[in-house]
């Protein structure tokens, strides 16, 4: 470390310190800056820094909701300059958003131009568009002008810029916000500003009210786009107490009848967050790969409202049956999940229930309300003090002229001036006497600019009256602010009228102000097999050696030549129908499931069958049946390990299949037949054959299994099962069946080696 120190180009000011530390500590500077500058919202304001920045940079260019448009560059341009030393892209894309009514419950900015659409496309160049603040953006800057929040400098020390806005309404709530920072997220839904304040005005009355009252006043999110809440309400009421939690949101739907009993599903409001192309795709696919067989077409008719047509292939089938169907299988069903982390004191982030996230904007506006008050009573204290200034001048009104004409520093010469004894005289006969000026009895240095900057317009009588009037009014609030900074109540009173009013002007008469999405309980919909929806035909099963498989119309002659690649051949045609399902036992040792009418025709030579599942290019077809529910089946490895499984366990739900025998190494799945019989008869490439009883085997799910027979070279060949009584049967080379009843010779226990097979066993070592 001293030789470092030395280093002749390592300058004066270099510190030596453990790298450990170093960048300890720079990443800690770098999180906390993603945390509190960048990705966590503000409880106050619902805001972050660009969001912020962005409302305040319109104020500054009197982009008011009644006035005109400016170009979004120039928005993002002086955003950029004067307060985010960011991308202007960046800048662009989260005014967009803001203004976008899709995403945001109360848009913030009104665009002019295109601002992307709900189709997932995006917002024009910022220097096509145009924007300007929208009703709701200017009630969170509302007080920004009365010292109602700390400013502090901006980026380069020139400008100053709001901490925090002063916010009317509970805006974090209300529009919600989503954001990755470093360890730690947050997504908010949005909700309606009538029932937040309602909420609102009642945590004022009741201070200790439970989290659960709360939701009788916020029965759930509001989303833009609608959609009907299907989460239980105690689920709703924990994600709320904690801060954490989920809601599964829906699209709206109705059926349209279409005469004679015909008619189709049209999707009106589609869940939030979802792109409409996105959807539609989605959809395309579930009737591509038929996961919803019932479901034949979709159509997209949107115009400036959702319309999403969906027809079903069979007018027999109930509406709430696919719809159910469709809800599992694409996003017209998705889960939004509620992390409400917050900075709870701008500065602090904290996991928040409801109550104390509303509880942080109402301490918040009892603040900014003392702050309003304050900064009015000192606007009405120097007011006052010009008044009584102007009042003295009106009533010594030849003095003051006089002065003015003929001294050489009449403002000196005010302040010198003793107004007293003519004050009192002047107005011993009115109503209302005014305290007398600071000072001796001369006017103050502001009283005294004030009287020199008065025109000779005012000079008439009648202004000398509305003087008189405004100072009396002013006295009063004066009183009225004083009451409220000392009262506790009544600025609880005030800020609940204030409330009242965000409520009147953003409520329910409020464009878009109404609750848009339904919350509901979910419709228990009766499960429907997929072979009840799908017409029951016979068909043809042919598989080729290759693994090219189809399905034939009918059940044709087994025996019939079929036509294949060149330099394949067939290796399973059997008869089945379309409700059938089929499985796959490859040499891998996982199952594979294929539904017989998802099956390609047989006009051609049909598909690959690993298109159709996920059947490694090394793994081989072992055998391809008709499922049978209930059945069992003897699966059994090449090293001669097996074991008994249920059919029904090996049904997989995915292209990926179900893992049932473990093989690893050069070890393969060798055997897989159905258990038809009390004894298990195996038979290895040495051609010794043992039999032994079935129950020696175990039933499992899942495993290697147990050895079946022992060997000194080779492994297994064939295994089989059947009944003791009726003999062990196979073809001899001739095509012709024997059967073999006197089995003392080969039976044993199981794992034992076996005698040489009877004369007449096949060479290939196969019972079938």
């Amino acid at each position: 470390m001293s030789d470092l120190l030395d280093d002749p180009n390592i300058g004066p000011d270099a510190v030596a310190e453990p790298l450990r530390r170093a960048i300890g500590e720079r990443y800690l500077t770098y999180a906390l800056s993603t945390i509190m500058h960048r990705a966590l919202p503000d409880a106050r304001d619902g805001l972050k820094p660009v969001h912020r920045r962005i409302l305040y940079a319109m104020r500054e260019l009197r982009l008011s909701s009644s006035g005109g448009f400016r170009k979004s560059a120039k928005i993002s341009g002086d955003v950029m300059g004067n307060y985010h030393p960011h991308g202007d892209a960046a800048i662009y894309d989260a005014m967009a958003r803001l203004a976008q009514d899709f995403a945001v419950r109360y848009p913030l900015v009104d665009g002019q131009g295109n601002f992307g659409n709900i189709d997932g496309d995006n917002p024009a160049a910022s220097r096509y568009t145009e924007a300007r603040m929208t009703a709701v953006a200017e009630a969170l800057l509302d007080g920004l002008a009365e010292n109602a929040v700390d400013f502090r400098d901006n980026y380069d020390g020139t400008l100053t810029e709001p901490v925090v806005l002063p916010a009317s309404f509970p805006n974090l709530l209300a529009n919600g916000s989503s954001g990755i920072a470093v360890g730690m997220a947050t997504n908010i839904p949005p909700h309606n500003i009538t029932e937040l304040v309602d909420a609102c005005l009642h945590l004022i009355r009741t201070p200790d009210a439970r989290d659960d009252t709360l939701l009788n006043y916020v029965p759930g999110p509001d989303f833009p786009t609608g959609g009907v809440i299907v989460e239980p309400a105690e689920n709703i009421a924990q994600a709320y107490r904690t801060g954490r939690g989920s809601f599964r949101l829906r699209c709206k739907w109705q059926v349209e009848e279409l005469g004679r009993g015909q008619w189709q599903i049209i999707v009106t409001e589609i869940p939030y967050q979802v792109q409409k192309s996105k959807l539609i795709e989605k959809l395309a696919e579930v009737i591509q790969t038929k996961k919803v067989p019932i479901l034949a077409d979709v159509r997209d008719e949107s115009a400036d409202d959702i319309r999403v047509v969906l027809e079903p292939r069979s007018k027999n089938v109930e509406p709430d049956v696919l719809m159910s169907m469709l809800f599992r299988n694409s996003d017209l069903e998705v889960r939004f999940s509620l992390n409400m982390n917050v900075l709870i004191d701008g500065v602090t982030p904290k996991v928040c229930s409801m109550k104390e996230v509303l509880r942080a904007f109402l301490d918040f506006r009892r603040e900014v309300l003392i702050r309003r008050s304050t900064h009015r009573m000192e606007k009405i204290d120097h007011r006052l003090e010009v008044l009584e200034g102007l009042i003295v001048a009106f009533l010594n009104l030849d003095r003051v002229i006089d002065i003015i004409r003929y001294d050489d520093e009449p403002k000196p010469a005010l302040m010198r001036e003793d107004w007293g004894r003519e004050f009192v005289r002047a107005t011993s006969e009115a109503d209302y006497v005014p305290p007398a000026p600071a000072g001796e009895d001369g006017l103050t240095d502001v009283q005294a600019e004030a009287v020199l900057n008065m025109r000779l317009r005012s000079l008439r009588r009648l202004e000398e009256m509305e003087l008189l009037r405004e100072q009396s009014a002013l006295m009063e609030e004066r009183a009225g602010l004083e009451d409220l900074l000392e009262d506790e109540s009544l600025q609880w009173i005030s800020i609940s009228d204030q409330l009242r009013d965000v409520k009147k002007i953003f409520g329910k008469d409020y464009e878009g102000g109404a609750r848009r999405t339904l919350i509901e309980e979910a419709a228990e919909v009766e499960e429907v097999p997929l072979e009840a929806m799908i017409d029951r035909e016979p068909i043809t099963v042919v598989c080729s050696k290759m693994g090219w498989i189809r399905a034939m119309s009918g059940h044709i002659d087994l025996d019939r030549e079929l036509k294949f690649k060149d330099g394949d051949e067939g290796r399973f045609v059997f008869h089945a129908e379309t409700t059938d399902r089929l499985l796959v036992f490859g040499t891998n040792g996982r199952f594979y499931t294929l539904s017989a009418s998802n099956l390609p025709g047989g006009r051609g030579m049909g598909e690959p069958l690993r298109l159709m599942v996920d059947l490694p290019n090394e793994a081989e077809i072992v055998t391809l049946f008709i499922h049978r529910p209930g059945n069992k089946l003897l699966v059994a490895s090449s090293a001669g390990d097996g074991f008994v499984v249920a059919e029904d366990e090996v049904l997989a739900q995915t292209r990926s299949g179900k893992q049932a025998l473990n093989v690893r190494g050069d070890v393969r799945a060798q055997v897989c037949k159905p258990v038809a019989g009390d004894h298990v008869a195996c038979v290895g490439e040495n051609r010794k054959v043992l039999v032994f009883a079935l129950d020696e085997l175990p039933e499992m799910g899942r495993g290697k299994g147990v050895r079946l027979q022992k060997y000194k070279d080779g492994g297994l060949s064939d295994a089989t099962t059947f009944n003791i009584a009726d003999g062990l049967s196979w073809l001899d080379p001739a095509g012709r069946t024997r059967t073999e009843t006197e089995l003392v010779e080969w039976s044993g226990k199981r794992a034992g080696t076996g005698r040489m097979a009877p004369r007449g066993f096949p060479r290939d070592n196969r019972f079938t």
